[in-house]
Parts: structure tokens; sequence; C-alpha cells
């Protein structure tokens, strides 16, 4: 009975599978247009992560200090590259979209639209930073919901600032395994020690004192 409960039905999975395949397509369809059809007040965002459609308040002051300290920063470093920082920008990806603090991208986004305008292909972004929210529901969201969603798609880098982990810390992402949905390489720097960015046209970009501190 043991092997019997643990050998598959091909018929039977397959069937399963492909219905659970076109159930999922029309979620996301679903979804899709919700999030398309959404007017929303002023001071809030819809993001479409993973199976649901999530809206959530602008930051805080703090969030936002860090944000602006972190923009400038990286606005130098790149200033001599071809690529750049936004904010307030759709990442699109297969029905899925995001609304990251920051991302690294071409100058110009021409080079990687999303297929209906509505914002850029997630294949084209080098890299994404969230600034971590107060509040279970937030920090679950860019730890683990973001984490998976970024990974997902393919996205080299994410780099998260974390107010609420132990006194604070810096999480680098890299290594996107889309299929698994996991960055394989995590680096944890608490605050007080620079951490510095490993590879892509961030490399050598240091997230210290200047940008989390007081």
């Amino acid at each position: 009975m043991t092997a019997l409960a643990h050998e598959p039905c091909p018929a039977v999975d397959e069937g399963m599978s492909s219905a659970a395949g076109h159930e999922a397509v029309a979620l996301d369809e679903v979804l899709w247009q919700a999030w398309k059809a959404m007017e929303l007040p002023e001071g809030y965002r819809a993001e479409i992560i993973e199976e649901f459609i999530e809206v959530s308040p602008t930051g805080r002051r703090r969030h936002g200090v860090i944000i602006n300290r972190l923009r400038r920063a990286l606005e130098a470093h790149l200033a001599d590259g071809d690529d750049v920082a936004y904010q307030d920008v759709n990442i699109i990806h297969r029905r899925k979209v995001w609304i990251p603090d920051l991302f690294i991208a071409p100058e110009d986004l021409d080079e990687i639209p999303d297929e209906e305008d509505l914002g850029v292909d997630a294949s084209g972004v080098r890299a994404v930073l969230e600034v971590v929210s107060p509040g279970r529901e937030a920090q679950s969201r860019d730890r683990e919901r973001k984490r998976r969603a970024y990974a997902r798609a393919g996205i080299p880098l994410y780099v998260l600032i974390d107010d609420f982990d132990g006194d604070g810390t810096v999480v680098i992402l890299t290594a996107p395994d889309p299929d698994k949905a996991v960055y394989t390489d995590e680096h944890r720097v608490p605050y007080g020690t620079d951490a510095v960015i490993p590879d892509g046209p961030a490399k050598g970009f240091v997230i210290g004192e200047a940008i989390v501190g007081p």
C-alpha cells in the first residue's frame, strides 16, 4: 500500500496538472485585468505578488529617508555606466506586477518594454532594492513573497535593507534559480558593517552608515 501511495498515475497526474495549469493561467488573467482597472487614492499602490493583488500605502518618513539616500548614492556610483536607478515604475513578469522601492536598469527603458507598455519587463532589470516597512505583513511581503517572485523572474540581484532584522541588516541575494524561486547565494551584513554589492552594474557599491544610519 505504501508503494502504491507514492506511485504516480500518469493519466491522472497529467490531467490534474493540465487542469491546474489552465486554472493558474485563468487566475493570472483575472488578476491582471483587475489590476489594470484599479483606481487607487493618492498615496497607495497596487502590485500583483504571486496569486494576490496587494495594495499598500507609500512609506513612512524613515523609509523615505533611506530610499533617498540610497538613490543619490546609486546615481553617483552608476554615473559612468549605461544603467541608472529608477523609482515608482512597474516591473512586469508574466502577468505579475511589482513596484520596488528602487531598481537598476538600462538608462533607455525603451530597450525593455513590457507587452502592454505599462512598465518594464523584468528580463532587463539588473537589480531590485527594497527598504522593509514596519508591520508583519509588510515584512513578510519583502522578505518572503517578493524574494520568491524576484527569483522566479531571474532578477540577478535583490537587496533588502531591513531595520527590523535584529539591530538592522542588509541582505544581499544573488544567483537566482527561477525554477525553484530561490536565490542560492545570501549574504547578510549587520548595520555598522559595510555591505558591498559583489557584481553587476552596481559592483562595489557600499551600503553603510551613510545610508542606513540615524
